[in-house]
This record gives structure tokens, sequence and C-alpha cells, in this order.
């Protein structure tokens, strides 16, 4: 619960102590009131004189991850694993699972019923937008994956240097790239593969 904000530190009260969340750990253009509740990330504990410092963080890919193993009891008993998450707060995110039991979707499990899971972490993160993938051990499947919405046509790897091509179909071009970059960077992060788009009629015209 938001105890007050002082030079743009916002204080938290946890119970038996105090958290700071500092201006560089908040979501950009989040606003916070005296009596919010917010759910933060415990990013370090200091020790002073004073007692523990806590500091935590609303823009660590940590809080998401956590976020859904409270959301989502597949991933908190071990059926679903999160392998990996991308973010750029307030905007967008992208996080990559995979089922252990071949009879439970692991994307379907995150999303939840009409949504409601994905919605409810959404909410949390005031309107954040995040798209669950499908992770795979094949880097070809999975950088297709990872670049959803967008269609993909092809992927190629290069697998000593982590550098792969993606054809996607013209109008899916601006899709796959996203908004200033923002799809293709995501998918980048999450994949950790350097990703090269290009369309269909591009390379056609290149070879």
């Amino acid at each position: 619960i938001v105890q007050r904000i002082e030079q743009k530190n916002v204080y938290i009260d946890l119970g038996k102590a105090e958290a700071i969340l500092t201006p560089s750990e908040q979501i950009p253009g989040e606003v916070y009131k005296h009596g919010d509740r917010l759910k933060t990330y415990i990013i370090e504990v200091k020790k002073t004189t004073k007692g523990p410092q806590i500091l935590v963080s609303r823009t660590h890919p940590g809080l998401l991850k956590r976020l859904f193993e409270l959301e989502v009891p597949e991933i908190h008993d071990g059926v679903v694993e999160l392998k990996s998450v991308a973010r750029e707060p307030g905007m967008r995110s992208k996080i990559a699972v995979h089922s252990r039991d071949e009879n439970v979707d692991a994307v379907g499990a995150c999303v939840g019923h009409k949504g409601m899971r994905v919605q409810t972490i959404v909410n949390e993160l005031r309107g954040e937008k995040i798209d669950i993938v499908k992770w795979s051990s094949d880097p070809a499947k999975f950088i297709a994956n990872a670049l959803s919405p967008a269609k993909v046509i092809s992927v190629e790897v290069n697998e000593t240097e982590k550098v792969s091509k993606v054809v996607v179909p013209d109008y899916q071009l601006s899709l796959a790239i996203g908004k200033e970059g923002q799809n293709a960077r995501l998918a980048a992060k999450l994949t950790g593969w350097k990703i090269d788009i290009k369309s269909e009629s591009q390379v056609q015209s290149t070879t």
C-alpha cells in the first residue's frame, strides 16, 4: 500500500517494513497516490543504521514472472514452465511458455478462460500488452512464434553467430517489425537471437 510520495520516490508499506519504489523502477506514465495497492518486485535489501532498506520495482521482468506464477496454477505447480521474459515496461511484453504435460496447453493456461488470467495481469500493469508465445527447442520455430502476432513464411538460422533471417508476407512486415521496431526487439530479447526481418518482395528483388 502506498504510504507517501517524496521527491518522486514512492514509499510502500509492507506491513512490518517499508519499501522504496524509486523513479527508475517506476513504469513510465504510471501515477501513484496514497492508499494505492501495488504489486512490486523486491530487487535489493540494503542494511542501514535505521534497519533494512527494501528497494522494489514495477519494471523488472521478474515482476511479470511472479504475476504469472500467482495467476496461473499450472505455472505455480510446475506443469507449465515460464522459459523467458522480454519486457518494455508500460508498453508491451512477451513471455515464452512450455508445457511439461502434452495434455496441457501452455499458452491456453496462461491466457485463461475468456482471457481472464492474462487480463488480470494486464490490469495490474495498467494496460501493458502481453504476448504469450509457445517456447520451442527448435530455434527457427521459437523465433517464428516470438514474432507473434505476425505470420512468418520462413526462418533461416545461423547457429554459430545466433543470427536469423526471417521472411514474412509483404502485408505482415510492419506488424512483424512493430511500432518503432518494438515487436522485433522484444522477440530478439525473448529468444536471445538477432533477427533480421525481410518481406517476400524484398527477398525476391535481391535474388
